[in-house]
């Protein structure tokens, strides 16, 4: 998924998904909400044209059960003026080999 994410190929990443997951997501609010696979590439296409070299590092993975624990540090920019280096977690939920729950954490919050 990550080497997907990496390559900006959200077709390939989406398929690591169930057609309709639920995410967990600062950008979206403190709910829980369903998005398709078509709903997750155009959010990260969209991402991408902000920022073009957006990429994830991943410092550790921990799995057990359903469930994989996820930390990364994503970075990109946009042009000169905008870069961010973000620390990211999550937790998958994953159903016969297709997350089915995304719960990602990071500080939304501008300095």
């Amino acid at each position: 998924m990550f080497d997907a994410f990496n390559q900006h190929n959200w077709k390939l990443m989406s398929e690591h998904y169930a057609d309709s997951a639920q995410f967990l997501d600062p950008a979206f609010g403190t709910d829980y909400i369903y998005q398709s696979r078509d709903e997750m590439i155009k959010k990260y296409a969209e991402m991408e044209q902000m920022f073009p070299n957006i990429n994830d590092n991943v410092v550790g993975i921990f799995a057990a059960g359903d469930k994989v624990s996820v930390e990364f540090i994503s970075t990109g920019n946009a042009g000169d003026s905008i870069s961010f280096s973000l620390p990211i977690s999550c937790v998958l939920t994953l159903k016969n080999k297709l997350i089915i729950k995304d719960a990602t954490y990071y500080n939304n919050c501008q300095e």
